[in-house]
């Protein structure tokens, strides 16, 4: 079919040029008194026969190029062609706008040349706009169904939009794979959304040549597979790239700051930058130590002393959950089972540290 199509097009364009240009080439040939030759008619059809017959050279590269244009324009995300083709239209109109007042002037360069080159510039100018403002000239649709209602009253969706925020991946929560489980118990609600840049370093982490680094890439896109396939949650993909900034994590800011979005992650660097920006993130390290058992000062507990500590005779011990214990004299108990009371605890987004002192070093005082 596009092979006819392409055909269509040559003799359309042949038979439009031989009209205009076979009579004047008649004249410079000195037979523009056949009158069998200078016939409208006879030149259209001259002009479409020779362009048909350069089909049979043409065709196939003209096909090759537009299958290969075809493919290119599919694995193009819709918003940046629509945002794209919206800042050439306006583009256009302002380089039409501009060009007007120059084609009034009578000055031969003026009202030729400088139409043209205004239309290439300003095409040119609001196409990139359109397609590098595009995340932003999104928000501005979906930050207008967010505002409240003329009474004053928050709306449904509103009363419900916390919870219902995008909930933006980053790199470290899926490889760390504790992200499937909390779907899995129905605590994330919401939608999930994977960027398409994420889930590039996913796979140039399992590309790489590091054994371990590569078993962190492939547990990374096992975790994704999961949640997409056999969690009841929904999950969407985010084709955009901010092709201005090179730090994926700055990537995820952006993202999440456009959209409206949180981001999930157990990055403690990541977790700052986002509260600085105020940007709303969640963190699954705070989310394990919020679930963990309380431990206040002075409570007794059973704990075995595995090995000695950083500073001089402490022990180090380690709860169920993985929570280290600091145990001030243990160092004489490594390889025992002691009862320990509990002297402080600091809680910070990197985990739990319990400081304690053996029970029996407390009666001998």
């Amino acid at each position: 079919m596009l092979k006819r199509i392409i055909q269509a097009c040559f003799l359309i364009v042949g038979g439009t040029l031989g009209m205009l240009l076979i009579p004047e080439l008649l004249i410079v040939l000195h037979a523009g008194d056949i009158a069998l030759i200078n016939n409208p008619y006879v030149s259209v059809l001259l002009g479409a026969i020779i362009f048909y017959l350069i089909t049979f050279w043409a065709v196939d590269h003209v096909i090759y190029f537009m299958k290969w244009l075809e493919e290119q324009l599919v694995k193009i995300p819709i918003t940046d062609i629509i945002f794209g083709s919206v800042g050439l239209l306006v583009g256009l109109l302002a380089a039409f706008l501009v060009g007007s007042a120059f084609s009034a002037i009578k000055v031969p360069i003026l009202n030729t040349v400088v139409p043209i080159i205004l239309t290439l510039l300003f095409g040119y100018l609001g196409f990139q706009v359109g397609f590098k403002k595009r995340d932003e000239l999104l928000s501005l649709f979906t930050k207008s169904n967010k505002k409240k209602n003329t009474d004053g009253e928050a709306s449904e969706e509103d009363e419900e939009g916390y919870s219902k925020r995008l909930k933006i991946l980053d790199t470290s929560v899926i490889i760390d794979g504790r992200i499937a489980d909390i779907c899995q118990t129905g605590f994330l609600e919401g939608t999930i959304v994977i960027p398409q840049f994420v889930l590039n370093e996913l796979q140039h982490i399992a590309d790489s040549s590091d054994a371990l680094k590569r078993n962190r890439g492939r547990r990374g896109l096992d975790i994704l597979n999961r949640i997409q396939k056999d969690l009841p949650i929904k999950v969407e993909m985010y084709e955009g790239d901010f092709e201005d900034i090179q730090e994926v994590d700055s990537k995820l800011v952006k993202l999440a700051k456009i959209s409206g979005g949180m981001v999930v992650t157990n990055d403690f660097n990541l977790n700052k930058v986002c509260e600085f920006q105020n940007v709303a993130v969640l963190n699954i390290n705070d989310l394990a130590n919020a679930v963990k058992p309380v431990v206040l000062p002075g409570e007794e507990m059973n704990v075995q002393v595995i090995k000695d500590g950083k500073e001089q005779n402490q022990g180090i011990a380690y709860l169920d959950d993985g929570t280290m214990i600091v145990v001030e004299g243990g160092r004489d108990h490594i390889g025992k089972r002691i009862d320990v009371l509990v002297t402080s605890v600091l809680q910070t987004s990197a985990g739990r540290m319990i400081f304690a002192k053996p029970k029996l070093l407390e009666k001998a005082l």
